[in-house]
This record gives structure tokens, sequence and C-alpha cells, in this order.
């Protein structure tokens, strides 16, 4: 362990896809590194335009999540050099925290010689998020489908299927998961519950045969969405209008305020969804973001340096990869 420094690379992910309510989840090509080595003293620095706020001291999640590990392998490293670098906007629906989470656990993992598997470090990471979706994702790459009792995790991973892309529409102010949650109901009919059932499985299959057609029928959902709706303000536009647009289907992005819609990879009507996005949502006074992304099919990824690396900061390193 004596000098080695360790980043991992760990991809954003949207969860639920609508009706996967905590089930479904789906890497995304948006990205977090964290970066971790021994230390004499803890020093934590922060970089790129969405980690404000973050504190810099043990306080820090990615510190945090890091001794946990070291405890549960029985190893002692009080003092971290901890660098993170981030383009997952927080609190947005994207797996913001669960992707911190994943690259503290595996970058701490790894600075010790990995003697915690991979089914460990997702059950670790699915305790500390609450759900599995997000995390599994990010951990494993790909769409993942994973169900969690409280007290272990379970997960299958799917290839996405080669034509499938996404547009999400990113409105500028944020919505705290806890809000979020906050908005849902404690009951529901039997109605709902088995038309979610039925979409959710629909969608599962749809993705895993390639049946992409099936897509906008399997998407709908009425256990979270129409809770959330009026936290949202063009929502409900958005889930009734997008497929008219050229969307596959359309989905609120994890706890949102992120609109995902899914489409096909070379579609014409893609830049005729973006303006839609963007005016549904200007038009109620939220300014936003458009992008263009890809499943992931690579999980979390490792990389091992020496202390004598040539590279100056973690923002060095990525754009050396990025050029390679």
């Amino acid at each position: 362990m004596a000098g080695r420094r360790v980043i991992v690379k760990v991809p954003a992910s949207t969860a639920n896809l609508g009706p996967g309510f905590d089930s479904l989840g789906m890497a995304l090509s948006l990205y977090a590194w964290v970066e971790m080595s021994a230390s004499e003293s803890t020093v934590i620095r922060l970089y790129g335009d969405h980690l404000e706020g973050v504190p810099t001291d043990k306080s820090n999640l990615i510190y945090d999540v890091a001794q946990s590990v070291f405890r549960e392998a029985g190893v002692d490293i009080p003092e971290l050099d901890i660098a993170m670098y981030s383009d997952i906007p927080l609190t947005r629906g994207l797996g913001s925290s669960a992707s911190a989470v994943v690259g503290a656990l595996v970058a701490a993992n790894a600075l010790i010689g990995s003697p915690l598997s991979q089914d460990k470090l997702f059950q670790m990471a699915t305790a500390l998020e609450g759900h599995p979706d997000n995390v599994g994702a990010s951990l494993f790459g790909g769409i993942v489908v994973a169900s969690w009792d409280g007290v272990r995790a379970e997960a299958v991973r799917l290839e996405a299927p080669s034509s499938l892309e996404a547009v999400v529409a990113i409105p500028s102010y944020q919505l705290s998961t806890e809000k979020a949650r906050h908005a849902l109901p404690s009951q529901i009919a039997m109605s709902d519950a088995v038309f979610n059932v039925a979409s959710s499985s629909l969608l599962v299959a749809a993705l895993a045969s390639g049946r992409l057609e099936l897509i906008r029928h399997a998407m709908r959902d009425r256990l979270h969405q129409p809770y959330r709706a009026p936290l949202i303000p063009g929502m409900p536009e958005i889930l009734a209008r997008a497929c008219d647009f050229g969307a596959l289907g359309v989905a609120l992005s994890g706890a949102g305020p992120t609109m995902l819609a899914l489409v096909q990879a070379g579609d014409p009507r893609i830049a005729e969804l973006e303006r839609f996005l963007r005016d549904v949502l200007e038009r109620e006074g939220a300014a936003c973001e458009l992008m263009r992304l890809k499943p992931c099919a690579e999980g979390a990824r490792v990389t091992l340096l020496e202390h004598d690396a040539d590279y100056s900061t973690l923002e060095h390193w990525i754009r050396k990869e990025v050029e390679v």
C-alpha cells in the first residue's frame, strides 16, 4: 500500500426508468473521479463545477465511506489524501450521491489490495444509499435490475440495447431526494400497484430483448411520478407529450428534477425533442441544460498509480486520460 495512489472513474446513473421504483437503474456516460492515497494528514481537494458546498474535512462523504471499508477489512488508515472531480450535477436525479459512495468504496478497497468482494461493496453501497438501483448501475455498469429486503441486495446486470441513447433535460434548480420522497403517499391502490408491476416487468423484457417499440408503454408509472409532479413544473406535459416528438419513452430521472427521454440513436427527431423539452421547462420558468448521453457499459473502473506518476493534479490526469 505504501506509495500507492488509486483513481476510480464512476459513471452517473438514472434510476426507476418510470415504473421500476428503487429497482431499475442504468449507468450513463457522465462521470465522477475519486483519487485516494494514505497520508500523514487528511487533505481533501475538489475539482469541477458541481462540488460547491461539499465538505473538505473528515465529515466529507468520501472520507467517511472509505473509513467504513477500512473497518470492515480490519485496517487502520486514519489519514487520507483525497481528490474528487465530478461532471455529475448534485441533487438533480443523476446519481451524484451514489457515484460518490461507489467511488469511495471501490477506491478504499483498491487502496488496501481489494480484500472485499464486489458483492460486499454492493451490499455496503445499498445499505448506505437505502436502495440498490443507482449504486448497482454505477458499480456494475449497464442496466441493473435489483431488489433489497433491508438485509441483502440482489442484482442482475443487462447490456443496454446498442441503439439506445438518452436525452436528459437538467433544470437549473436542485431537488433533494428527501423532499421528493416526502411527496410520496404511505399507501397506494391495488390497481396502481398491479399497473406498476406489469409496466416494470414489460420494461425489463423490452430492454433485455431489444424491443424498443414497447418502451413507450412500459415506462408508464403510477407509483411515484404523479405525486412528484407538483415539485417539477412542466413534468406532466413532458410525460404526456415527449413521445409525440420522437422519444421512445420518458420518465423522471431518479427523484428528479431531471427529465430523461430514451431515444433511438441517429433518430432525426432528437433535435425536435430537445426543443420541446427546453420550451416546456423554460415556459415554466426553469432554465435547463440538455445533454445527449449513452448507456455506460462499464461500471466503476480502477487505476493504480505510484506516487511519482507523471501528473500534478486529478484534473491534469483526467485531461491526459481523455486525450488518450
